[in-house]
């Protein structure tokens, strides 16, 4: 049976069809443990925090434009001017980079995300700020020590390519991450706009990456880019996952090749695209993630910009079974997939597979939960 929602989650339109959930089932969406991989570090600005850096900087930023950075209508649109505003003229100076990873690592500690792994563009704060490469990313690296103390999560660190940017700022990007080389900063992304920048301009920079032992992700298939985009990720920059992905469902041999290798997907249920894209009647039914699914690959669900989407990881899990209609077996699924998925050392992993299925377990029993056949898939 297809019921409507409960509660609005991510600015979900209302209209779209879902099943209700309880407020004991919202809390095993917080409780469960889990992982985090796809998350923007200035797309997680809290919205105070971002009001008062306009404050204190004089930033010509006006207070109804703070409000639209932050509420999303039921046809939202993206979130890169936010992020750009950010780097041009809020974030100065290193102790800002440390305290928005504080606080992004204290908001998603609890919600219980035990390990995060988010990215951070460092061309535009280079180029806008004047800041040194090795002066942000050592504000961020502090901000990820003490909220490691305070809130017993581990974090690292993605710097990712400004894909509107000329590729040789990837490589200058690569070369300063191998000269301020720090284990906090395992590997690289790309981000940014899709459109006209398909991932094969970088090859160097992921090459020259991959050399000096890095990990490797990318977004690709974002924007309703061909599917041709992830193949060129996976097969030519040799990533170990891919953000998004979502048009990998156009070349199903393909998915099913890329299912067959375990590649993972780190999926995001509140993507503008889709949400704008989509009849709000048609939004869960028809989404690429349902595909991807039906198709075996795997998936792992994030938030990507909470504060901008309005979503919180409790809310992009919730999201993921009440909307796009998985049910409790699948999200156990997916919480090891972000575990084998993740960058972590592999004794945390170990532990983590070992001990987190059996608390999984222990809150869905505690619960009251509809059975799978409820929803139609």
């Amino acid at each position: 049976m297809i019921i409507e929602p409960s509660k609005s989650i991510g600015n979900v339109p209302a209209s779209t069809l879902g099943r209700a959930t309880t407020a004991a089932q919202r809390e095993v969406f917080r409780a469960i443990p889990k992982v985090e991989l796809h998350c923007h570090l200035l797309g997680a600005v809290r919205r105070e925090t971002f009001a008062e850096f306009v404050q204190a900087r004089g930033a010509p930023i006006s207070a109804a434009e703070i409000a639209a950075f932050y509420e999303r209508g039921s046809k939202p649109i993206g979130v890169l001017r936010v992020l750009r505003a950010l780097e041009r003229y809020l974030l100065l100076q290193p102790d800002d980079f440390r305290r928005i990873t504080y606080e992004y690592l204290q908001d998603a500690a609890a919600e219980n995300v035990r390990h995060a792994e988010f990215f951070w563009n460092p061309t535009a704060t280079i180029r806008d700020t004047g800041l040194a490469y090795g002066e942000a990313q050592a504000g961020i690296l502090a901000g990820i020590r003490e909220a490691s103390a305070d809130f017993g999560i581990s974090a690292l660190l993605i710097p990712a390519i400004d894909r509107e940017a000329e590729a040789s700022h990837a490589v200058e990007m690569v070369e300063l991450m191998l000269a301020h080389r720090d284990a906090a900063a395992p590997g690289i992304g790309i981000d940014y706009r899709e459109n006209d920048r398909p991932p094969e301009l970088f090859r160097e920079a992921y090459a020259l990456a991959r050399r000096h032992g890095l990990k490797a992700t990318a977004h690709a298939g974002e924007f309703g880019m061909p599917w041709t985009n992830v193949r060129t990720a996976v097969d030519l920059l040799e990533v170990d996952r891919i953000d998004h992905g979502y048009t990998i469902v156009d070349n199903p041999d393909l998915a099913r090749r890329y299912a067959d290798r375990g590649v993972l997907f780190t999926v995001v249920p509140t993507n503008s695209y889709y949400l704008r894209t989509l009849a709000p009647e048609r939004w869960a039914v028809d989404h690429p993630i349902r595909a991807m699914s039906a198709l075996g690959l795997k998936l792992h669900p994030n938030t990507d910009d909470p504060t901008l989407h309005n979503v919180s990881p409790a809310g992009a899990w919730e999201l993921m079974h009440s909307h796009l209609g998985y049910d409790v077996g699948d999200l156990r699924e997916m919480m090891l997939n972000g575990v084998e998925g993740c960058w972590a050392n592999a004794d945390q992993k170990a532990a983590w597979r070992e001990q987190w299925p059996a608390a999984f377990d222990a809150l869905v029993d505690e619960t009251d939960w509809p059975l799978p056949a409820s929803f139609d898939r």
